[in-house]
């Protein structure tokens, strides 16, 4: 097949995005150890027991006897094992389960019971409910956190406190201006995972150490779900899913990990060139290509509702035109290979 080497000016689109938090972690001196902002002023938010948030701190029996066997146990880097539900695209859920218990939940299916929130509720309701701080402050037995986020974040990815133990991160869509996604979290996983900027009096809040093998498996797992999770997005808007491409994968896998090993964030890599470079030396023959990539994300879930709040990163992602899809996950830096044979 004869390659289209002119591809920049014709369908292909680039496209590239980085997020880094706001500011480096550090000490600080709280008086009294005051209590959230988020939990005195907002008003209380009630989780019926039919909601998937209802069984945060129930046990992975309760859990499986609800919503039945998952789909696939992936690993995550944050000591919990997901269960993910991925086979009925509408109802597209994963349960984080550590030691036994569920201690966290990720929504993004429209027909999933996600109460007090919606999913494609819209953004005026939604903050209007939960009524979003500038700063949210997290008590546990090492000590105190101050999540402090940005205007952006307050916009599209709020931090609510539901209550004492459990929190909400909920997924704006700035285009839509609906709810796209939300995960519910208990706190000793928020601290690990440090979503926003944090400063802390006490210790420092850690993330777990891997192996390279367990790195390997969270890499892995983080493929596939940005993967469903693209689709889940796709099909919402009325396009057709697009096919994981193998050789595309490996292409995208090959340029995070280029990223993270020589220190930069570009879609022109000092060793490999363009894009179109590496599908070449990849032999993947295509009509069309693009490429997403991000950085610095908690996880695959994280980075695919970043790069639907990005105006580039969106149109790649809902190209009409696009019928397969790489995904390759190296560390914290994510790639999409969006490719048309």
């Amino acid at each position: 097949m004869v390659r289209i080497l002119l591809i920049l000016m014709l369908s292909a689109v680039i496209f590239y995005l980085l997020y880094l938090k706001d500011a480096p972690n550090k000490p600080f001196t709280l008086q009294d150890k005051e209590v959230s902002p988020a939990i005195q002023k907002q008003e209380k938010l009630v989780i019926p027991r039919e909601s998937a948030v209802s069984y945060l701190g129930r046990t992975e029996k309760e859990w499986v006897k609800k919503w039945g066997k998952p789909d696939r146990v992936e690993s995550s880097a944050y000591g919990y094992e997901w269960y993910v539900y991925a086979k009925d695209r509408t109802a597209y859920i994963q349960a984080g389960v550590k030691d036994g218990k569920v201690v966290t939940v990720y929504a993004l299916g429209d027909r999933v019971n996600v109460e007090p929130f919606k999913i494609g509720e819209s953004s005026e309701s939604v903050l209007k409910k939960a009524s979003p701080k500038s700063s949210v402050n997290v008590d546990d037995q090492n000590g105190l956190y101050r999540f402090e986020l940005s205007e952006t974040d307050l916009n599209i990815r709020p931090l609510i406190a539901i209550n004492e133990d459990v929190y909400a991160q909920l997924y704006m869509d700035q285009y839509t201006q609906k709810l796209s996604s939300v995960r519910y979290i208990a706190k000793s996983v928020l601290i690990s995972q440090q979503p926003y900027s944090v400063v802390f009096q006490g210790k420092a809040p850690e993330q777990p150490k891997l192996t390279p093998k367990e790195q390997q498996l969270v890499e892995e797992a983080n493929e596939k779900q940005v993967l469903d999770m693209t689709n889940v997005i796709r099909e919402r808007h009325g396009l057709r899913a697009l096919i994981l491409h193998r050789g595309a994968s490996e292409v995208a896998y090959l340029h995070s990990k280029d990223m993270a090993e020589n220190e930069y964030f570009s879609h022109t890599s000092p060793t490999t060139g363009e894009l179109s470079d590496r599908l070449m030396k990849g032999n993947v023959e295509y009509r069309a290509a693009g490429e997403n990539i991000a950085a610095n994300y908690t996880d695959g879930a994280a980075a695919v509702e970043g790069w639907l709040n990005s105006e580039g990163h969106r149109r790649a992602m809902l190209n009409k035109d696009y019928t397969h899809l790489g995904v390759g996950v190296y560390k914290k830096h994510y790639t999409q290979n969006f490719v048309t044979p």
